[in-house]
């Protein structure tokens, strides 16, 4: 039988450059990358088209087991759909991405889209990145990366994302609190708390390029498949 390729998993908190870093990943390898934060901002854009209140912890659940998320195309045309519509350019808002932060915490929410992540990235050759890969979706992926940065280094990130998509932003020290308030809330939750995976590399990115954060990842790639 021939040997699953890699699966690489890439945690940390939010801003801290995983969706950038993962898709170069994925592209240098050949491999899927799949963002697994657009999935559960595909359920908070459904939750809030439909009127579903974001605190009614049953019905968020039961429209996540009911919905078919999907992500196709390529690393670098990847779109978001979530039954059949493509809802990419509808779930990069800030009111969508604050959504997402309460449906996350929802047990069932992340019972459903860990399913869909596990068939997703079951035949390896995948960069999966979110705050639970290493720990619940694939706990013996072959690398596991801890991707951080502080404060105030994501915080600039995010603010200068936001401005370059033409998003209407906070100011900056009102995207910190954002993105500490953030960090709280996904570290203090009952289910799947944001953790570094036993095992899982420490990378802070906060002084790093993109590119040095990339190389150093596919450097313990290389290691790691060496010892297959």
């Amino acid at each position: 039988m021939a040997e699953r390729g890699l699966i690489i998993a890439i945690d940390g908190p939010a801003g801290a450059g995983k969706s950038t870093v993962a898709r170069v990943v994925a592209r240098r390898l050949g491999y899927l990358f799949i963002n697994t934060g657009a999935m559960y901002r595909a359920v908070a854009w459904k939750a809030l088209r439909e009127g579903v209140p974001l605190d009614d912890a049953g019905a968020v659940g039961r429209l996540a087991g009911e919905s078919l998320i999907e992500l196709t195309g390529g690393v670098d045309s990847t779109r978001v759909l979530i039954d059949g519509r493509d809802i990419t350019g509808e779930i990069v808002t800030p009111h969508v991405g604050q959504a997402a932060s309460v449906v996350s915490t929802i047990s069932a929410v992340r019972r459903a889209l860990v399913a869909r992540q596990q068939w997703m990235g079951r035949a390896g050759c995948v960069v999966m990145e979110g705050r639970d890969i290493g720990t619940q979706v694939f706990p013996d992926a072959e690398v596991k990366i801890y991707l951080d940065a502080s404060p105030e280094a994501r915080a600039q990130r995010r603010y200068d994302e936001d401005l370059a998509r033409g998003l209407a932003v906070a100011s900056l020290e009102e995207m910190k609190e954002q993105i500490e308030r953030r960090d709280h809330s996904d570290k203090t939750r009952a289910d799947s708390p944001l953790t570094q995976a036993e095992e899982a590399i420490y990378i802070d990115s906060s002084a790093m390029t993109v590119d040095e954060v990339v190389d150093r990842i596919l450097e313990i790639a290389e290691r790691r498949e060496d010892r297959r």
